[in-house]
């Protein structure tokens, strides 16, 4: 039985667990697709047809128009789980480089992560709130995956080591350490605001039957971006980019296979990423270089 695209969308759009913010810019990414191709069965859209249609999307800024292409591949990837296609028909479909006569140019900042001063700014917005500050604090120590902390059990943690293991991509097994700070900040949580009615180390309860479960990913996404919202450097910032952080000050620290390690990476070239230095990176540690020279040129 066939399936209007339009359909699909609205399957895609409804998925719990999305945030609002996030429902209404994939509307006004799908809205153009919608428009033109919502009423034809899902099944005839071809591969030729959706590059067309993104080729035509020229008046887009490149990172603009990549992000419509993701949301595509989201959509069409959502339709092969759902049976409604059996293969995705832009699957691996390239994407537009930037028109260097627009202005348009490759950014180098390939990872996601905080510099400094947004490190300190977070810390400052969540220091009140005791349960997300314990995530953040174990999410920024240890690069764990925010699914893989929020299915820990309070039984996995070992306290006096400050270490835990979580079941990775690829049902992959691996270590977590942690550091003082973030024992500190754990364990505050753990002895004043963790419900003990439940196994889980991060729980939440329902206002209105009172019913204590496990808190989920909806939830912990509520509460950070309501805590963000209040400072606007830290506007776009992604929980998973503490993981991105965790790592990108590790580079240098330890050796690769180590930090491959701790990530949990299957690939080292996906580790190898965070190797490269950006151009924003550089420049704070040129500035620094520059001001040290200075301040020993002073002193001599």
């Amino acid at each position: 039985m066939s399936i209007p695209l339009a359909t699909v969308a609205t399957e895609f759009l409804e998925r719990p667990g999305l945030a609002r913010s996030t429902v209404q810019s994939y509307e006004l990414s799908l809205m153009p697709l919608l428009g033109e191709y919502g009423s034809y069965p899902i099944e005839i859209l071809s591969r030729s047809t959706l590059a067309n249609y993104l080729d035509n999307l020229s008046h887009l800024a490149y990172t603009t128009h990549q992000r419509h292409q993701a949301i595509l591949q989201a959509l069409f990837n959502f339709a092969v789980e759902q049976g409604y296609l059996k293969v995705n028909p832009i699957a691996r479909l390239q994407r537009r480089k930037p028109n260097l006569e627009r202005g348009e140019h490759f950014s180098d900042r390939v990872i996601r992560y905080l510099s400094p001063a947004q490190i300190t700014t977070l810390y400052q917005v969540i220091d009140h709130h005791s349960r997300m500050k314990a995530l953040v604090y174990l999410l920024h120590r240890t690069g764990a995956r925010i699914a893989e902390t929020l299915a820990l059990n309070l039984e996995q943690i070992d306290l006096i080591e400050r270490k835990f293991q979580v079941i990775g991509k690829g049902n992959k097994i691996r270590w977590c350490f942690y550091s003082e700070d973030a024992a500190t900040v754990l364990e505050k949580y753990l002895k004043y605001y963790r419900h003990p009615e439940s196994d889980a180390l991060f729980t939440a309860q329902k206002p209105v039957t009172k019913l204590v479960t496990r808190l989920s990913y909806r939830t912990a996404h509520r509460d950070w971006t309501h805590l963000i919202e209040s400072a606007p450097e830290l506007n776009g910032i992604r929980m998973h980019d503490l993981r991105h952080t965790f790592a990108t000050e590790r580079v240098g620290l330890m050796g690769i296979e180590e930090l491959r390690a701790l990530m949990g990476h299957t690939n080292i070239q996906t580790t190898l990423r965070y190797q490269k230095v950006t151009s924003e990176r550089a420049e704070i540690v040129a500035h620094s270089a520059l001001d040290r020279l200075v301040q020993a040129s002073k002193n001599s």
